[in-house]
């Protein structure tokens, strides 16, 4: 990890200067991240009465719209080529290929099935690949050009709380994940795949899906139930970095101004 630090670090330098030694680039190679999927298919049922109206990805955060102001940050990263899966108000969510460049994909079974069906929708380019939820604000850029290898997402609660919680090795490999716990570090935010864990995840969501027992499961039950097979790593990051609202009570607290909270307050003057 340290050599990919070194190479890392002086690609930062030297595109910063305008110049990029070619055999940089070579040996980065390996892990150039290729793409990013954007999941945005869900109905956000906790977020009403704002989804009753408009995706969540929709929803005005501190002056911006929540899924334009991750798109901006994964092109900042110069991630370009990135899969926007859509489905519950998708025509609302259609205009982002034109303004962005973005490939807009489809999930039939949004209303039917969990973000197991998301990624069956875009299985086929699965590889070096951020997996992204809409609904998430980063305060920093968390995306980057290079990764060293496969993580996931994870913030540190104080006390008990009823996140995804995680234990790890020496090495920092995830080696349970338990929902539940106290003074934890837990799943929040973006995951990273690389082309290992794809290739062994893809023949594995696509036999679950096909299994009616198994079609309605969240990812990451699927990959908490294939640990063995599976290899993600904790990625730490602190505290206010990583967002998530699940209520407009949520965000309401971390944006009092928010034109989103608007639909809240119309709806009960109605």
């Amino acid at each position: 990890m340290e050599e990919f630090v070194k190479c890392r670090d002086a690609y930062y330098a030297q595109s910063v200067a305008g110049e990029v030694d070619p055999k940089l680039v070579m040996v980065l190679e390996p892990y150039r991240v290729h793409n990013a999927v954007v999941m945005a298919a869900g109905m956000s049922t906790r977020f009403v009465p704002f989804s009753a109206v408009k995706p969540k990805a929709l929803a005005e955060v501190r002056g911006e719209i929540l899924i334009e102001r991750q798109i901006r940050q994964l092109q900042a990263a110069g991630i370009k080529d990135i899969y926007l899966v859509v489905g519950y108000k998708r025509e609302q969510l259609m205009y982002l290929a034109e303004k962005f460049g973005v490939h807009i994909v489809v999930n039939a079974d949004y209303d039917r099935y969990n973000n197991m069906a998301t990624l069956m929708c875009v299985r086929s380019v699965l590889s070096n690949s951020y997996i992204c939820s809409s609904d998430n604000y980063f305060t920093e850029n968390p995306f980057e050009p290079y990764v060293y290898r496969p993580y996931y997402a994870a913030v540190y609660a104080e006390g008990p709380t009823n996140e995804y919680c995680l234990s790890y090795d020496e090495h920092e490999r995830i080696t349970a994940v338990k929902v539940g716990g106290k003074d934890a570090w837990y799943m929040l935010g973006h995951v990273y795949f690389d082309a290992e864990f794809s290739r062994k995840f893809v023949p594995i969501l696509q036999a679950s899906y096909e299994n009616p027992d198994e079609r309605a499961y969240l990812w990451e039950d699927l990959y908490c139930r294939h640990l063995d097979e599976l290899t993600l790593y904790i990625r730490r990051y602190s505290a206010g970095v990583i967002h998530e609202f699940d209520s407009l009570q949520e965000l309401a607290m971390f944006d009092p101004w928010s034109s989103s909270l608007r639909v809240e307050v119309d709806s009960k003057m109605d």
